[in-house]
């Protein structure tokens, strides 16, 4: 049998195949693809609709058809579907009207969304994030950043109006479009800020209202443009914050000194509307000379002053006062008081003026130095304390001096701070004064009596009893009779013999003979020593009784423990 149709001699077969083949040829239908039909019948239920090409007649429930509100639709009307399944489990073609409608809005949509053109549409509801807007039927999504130019607290008055948009993201897949009302504000405004820009050049006076202020400046309108004038451009003279000089509504001539058209920025200036006072006044005030100056601006680090109009200087903090460091210029003066300054420094190039108001009054370093030279005696009160000793303010001056703890007293030591306190009067002597670097040192151990005048007319080798004070793991301390100056003997200075240098040997209260090893008074260096005396005495032995041997048959073989009686003795 299949050889028999396989055999192109019967004409028969050929004629069949044809035909066949004609028949196939005209059926180009495709699912998914949008295709015209022709409404043929119509029941309760569904609508036949012949689609050309078909293989059948393709149908649409008929509530499909209500919901887009075309269910009043006559046979033999023209209307476009898409084909959803070619032939079903019945034969017949799944058709769909409204995902027709939808595919082609979506089209023309990703047509304009690939040739930026605007598209129509109205913003029906709002939704977290934005808002929705149906374009021909197909809801899309706007931001609400992209409402406006700025952004609105209240949109009422655009809701369910034919507005225009951009779409800026189409994404068929998804089934997502992405609009925007606010580029086509932009390119609005940029349309009409190329426009006046090139009404206006560098230099030209306008007049501006104004908008608003910051801290950095001031925003006018002119023309409906928005302009900037930076705050550095407002007045010659420094101010705090533009709402000094303006307010909302204020209208105001000003002078345009940059126009960048790229970025479409005018920036204007109401300084340049009159002469730099710096160039024009300068030449009226002279370094050296003291002129009245009226407090402009106060800042931690000083004062800006205005001279005249427009004319300001800076007194800086160390330039306040010769006696107050570092204190607060807020607490010293008030805006728009007039105090008198000279002239330190002006620099042409940096438009920059440095004033000083010390130097307008009496230093009173001098006046103290005059009055009271070195080695004078002064009362004080402990105003402050360190580490490292005592401020103290001087009685009848607004000045202070200090007390390095090493000058509290002959032991010099840190620990003599905690004898002191807060507020406590003190009878002090002058030790230096530098009015050039305003300082002051005092002295509190030079009004007491010197522990090394015991050391007058002693000289090295003197020996001399001292009273065991204080003993520690690797030395002694101890006081000459009529001394209060505690001196160190360390383990090495205790004995000759090794064997003997042991602190242990001594109780506190013991006195002992020692000889001065070292005395410099000037220095106040002085080191005494029990070794040391023990070489001498040894020395002056072997002087009297000779040489020493080896063996124990001289006379004075035993004389270790002949000193050692003598010393027991002299303790006794």
């Amino acid at each position: 049998m299949e050889k028999v149709y396989r055999n192109t001699n019967f004409p028969q077969i050929k004629e069949f195949e044809k035909l066949l083949n004609t028949e196939f040829s005209k059926t180009k239908a495709e699912e998914g693809q949008i295709v015209e039909g022709t409404v043929t019948k119509k029941t309760e239920k569904v609508v036949y609709v012949d689609i050309k090409n078909g293989k059948s007649e393709g149908v649409i429930e008929l509530s499909e058809l209500k919901l887009l509100k075309e269910d009043n639709i006559e046979i033999g009307s023209k209307i476009l579907v898409v084909i959803e399944k070619l032939e079903d489990k019945n034969g017949e073609m799944i058709i769909s009207r409204e995902k027709a409608k939808k595919l082609k809005i979506w089209n023309l949509l990703k047509n304009s969304y690939e040739k930026k053109e605007e598209v129509e549409g109205k913003i029906i509801s709002k939704i977290k994030g934005g808002f929705i807007v149906d374009v021909q039927g197909t809801m899309c999504f706007l931001p609400g950043s992209q409402v406006d130019l700025m952004p609105l607290k209240n949109i009422d008055h655009l809701m369910k109006k034919p507005q225009r948009f951009m779409i800026v993201k189409c994404d068929k897949i998804r089934g997502n479009i992405v609009l925007s009302r606010r580029a086509i504000l932009e390119t609005m405004r940029n349309a009409s800020k190329d426009e006046i820009i090139s009404k206006y050049k560098v230099g030209d006076i306008v007049e501006g209202t104004c908008k608003g202020t910051t801290t950095y400046g001031v925003f006018f309108d002119i023309d409906g443009f928005d302009c900037m004038c930076h705050i550095n451009e407002i007045s010659w003279s420094r101010i705090s914050h533009p709402d000094e000089l303006f307010t909302i509504g204020q209208k105001q001539k000003l002078k345009i000194i940059t126009i960048d058209t790229e970025n479409k920025k005018i920036s204007v200036s109401v300084k340049m509307l009159t002469q730099d006072p710096f160039e024009k006044n300068i030449n009226n005030f002279k370094i050296g000379e003291t002129y009245t100056a009226e407090v402009k601006k106060i800042m931690d680090y000083g004062l800006f002053l205005s001279l005249e109009d427009g004319l300001e200087g800076l007194c800086h903090q160390s330039e306040l006062s010769h006696s107050k460091k570092n204190v607060s210029s807020k607490k010293m003066f008030t805006i728009s008081q007039k105090i008198q300054v000279i002239v330190k420094e002006i620099n042409l190039e940096k438009r920059r003026i440095s004033l000083s108001h010390k130097d307008t009054i009496a230093n009173p370093w001098k006046e103290f130095e005059n009055k009271f030279p070195v080695g004078s005696k002064i009362s004080g009160k402990i105003k402050n304390i360190t580490d490292f000793g005592l401020f103290v303010s001087l009685k009848d001056y607004d000045l202070e001096g200090l007390v390095h703890y090493k000058d509290l007293s002959y032991s010099e030591t840190e620990n003599d701070l905690k004898n002191y306190s807060k507020n406590q009067d003190l009878k002090l002597k002058i030790l230096e004064i530098d009015s050039e670097k305003e300082r002051i040192r005092l002295g509190l151990k030079q009004l007491m009596p010197d522990p090394l005048e015991y050391f007058k007319g002693k000289s090295k080798k003197d020996i001399i009893t001292v009273t065991v004070k204080e003993i520690s793991e690797n030395a002694i301390k101890v006081s000459p009779d009529g001394c209060d100056m505690k001196f160190l003997i360390k383990k090495g200075q205790i004995a000759v013999d090794k064997q003997d240098q042991r602190v242990t040997r001594f109780t506190k209260g013991d006195r002992l003979d020692v000889m001065i090893q070292e005395c410099d008074i000037e220095k106040r260096k002085i080191s005494l020593s029990i070794k040391m005396l023990e070489e001498e005495e040894n020395k002056t032995a072997i002087k009297k009784y000779g040489s020493v041997d080896s063996g124990k048959s001289l006379p004075f073989a035993d004389l270790p423990s002949a000193l050692k009686k003598k010393k027991t003795n002299k303790e006794k």
